[in-house]
């Protein structure tokens, strides 16, 4: 066997050529979203209304395992891919761990994060469909950076910045009068995207989570990375990703949990998240507005309340109220793990992290540096050898402020009482 690099790059020769639908290998698949008037699924027609066309064969098509890539697509992706699979020798040694770590770097890019995986694709389809232009949200700014550059490149026309919640949407008089002095989240940006979007003719809205497309569009990172694994014949113990809507977990262990769905191998998920923005360890299972301004369908999925909003100290990225239906029904399953952390503690491990690797995590990252970090140090205190396999989504130089508060003593952890998500969880939809 080749001796394994610090950094394994594929040629561009070896890159994926489709991206892998997930939802084809479940035998149980995720609950449909549903119209919030009728409560019945909702139809391509509906949703055309909103989304691109494509867009919207691909968020409802659950039985076609494999999406050809554009060449198009293909084309801009040589841009910044393939990634890196970085085998972390330096940390193993820092950590004395008998662990061998891996991470998949996404950061190597524009937006600085894996966000443009889906903005080329959503911009893509955007301008084959003939639309003038496009809305969407953003939260520390990566998709939104991302979505610029991708539409730039296709010449379509994004949109320009706006603080949400704002004055200029009917839903963010509607939020800002309910919650005076809010920070928002995004959950309130969504509302306000979608209202833009449907009321501007040949415009529609675009999401860099979340959603069963989303989802595809990231199998590029999981793909590629089982190609470099299988190149050298690595097979990890343990995958781990950071889960705030699900679009980075939900790419980096596709091909992995198609596998284990399939019966052919057993890997351990572990999805990551907040403290402060619990929704897969301590929301529920049921039907909710995707967006705070309740304009969205529904969607069946873990759940803190649609009005959830994290408290203004949270730092850390990851704000969303839901979680993928996808990952929620694997979860729901027994497939996949979740734990949340404290944000002192994830910043302390991005600090550990950039010191030996070199490289600045993005908050949000850092949630999976923190619990691999964990695992590893576990594994020196058994003597067990197990690979553990994390995703680096992106670089951290947006959320420089985050790191500040951090440094100056003025970030803590803050974690939502049980009586404060039950008045959330309260004011769910009774489906």
């Amino acid at each position: 066997m080749s001796t394994i690099p610090y950094k394994i790059y594929l040629e561009e020769s070896e890159m994926p050529k489709y991206w892998y639908n997930l939802r084809a290998d479940m035998k149980q698949k995720p609950a449909p979203l549903l119209n919030p008037g009728t409560h019945r699924p909702m139809t391509a027609a509906e949703l055309s209304g909103v989304f691109c066309e494509e867009l919207v064969k691909q968020e409802l098509d659950n039985d076609t395992r494999e999406y050809p890539i554009p060449q198009e697509i293909l084309s801009f992706y040589r841009m910044y891919r393939p990634s890196p699979l970085v085998r972390a020798y330096c940390l193993e040694e820092k950590l004395k761990t008998p662990a061998k770590i891996y991470y998949k770097f996404e950061g190597n890019n524009t937006s600085g994060s894996h966000k443009l995986n889906s903005a080329v694709a959503q911009a893509y389809y955007a301008k084959q469909q003939g639309l003038k232009g496009v809305t969407t949200e953003t939260g520390a700014g990566q998709w939104g950076t991302a979505l610029s550059m991708a539409c730039s490149y296709f010449g379509v026309y994004g949109a320009s910045v706006t603080p949400s919640p704002s004055e200029t949407t009917q839903v963010g008089k509607k939020i800002l009068s309910e919650h005076p002095g809010t920070t928002g989240s995004l959950g309130c940006a969504i509302s306000e995207a979608v209202e833009v979007a449907v009321s501007n003719p040949g415009y529609r809205y675009v999401l860099g989570s979340v959603l069963n497309q989303v989802l595809l569009h990231q199998s590029v990172i999981g793909v590629e990375t089982k190609i470099a694994m299988d190149k050298y014949g690595i097979r990890p113990d343990i995958i781990i990703g950071c889960a705030g809507g699900g679009s980075n977990l939900g790419g980096l262990i596709a091909p992995f949990m198609g596998e284990k769905l399939r019966g052919e191998r057993d890997y351990r998920f572990i999805a990551v998240e907040p403290a402060s923005c619990p929704s897969l360890t301590r929301g529920v299972y049921a039907y909710d507005f995707a967006d705070t301004g309740m304009v969205c369908p529904l969607a069946k999925m873990y759940t803190l309340g649609s009005d959830f909003i994290p408290a203004p100290n949270h730092a850390g990225g990851l704000r969303y109220h839901g979680m993928s239906p996808i990952l929620s029904e694997l979860y729901d399953q027994g497939m996949l793990e979740a734990v949340s952390v404290p944000q002192t503690s994830v910043f302390d491990a991005a600090e550990t992290f950039a010191r030996v690797e070199g490289i600045l995590p993005a908050p949000e990252s850092s949630h999976a540096i923190k619990v691999a970090l964990d695992e590893a140090i576990r594994c020196r205190e058994t003597g067990e050898e197990k690979t553990i396999l994390f995703g680096l989504t992106g670089t951290g130089y947006f959320d420089l402020v985050a790191y500040e508060k951090y440094h100056n003593g003025l970030m803590d952890d803050y974690v939502p009482t049980d009586a404060e998500l039950e008045q959330y969880r309260a004011r769910l939809p009774r489906i």
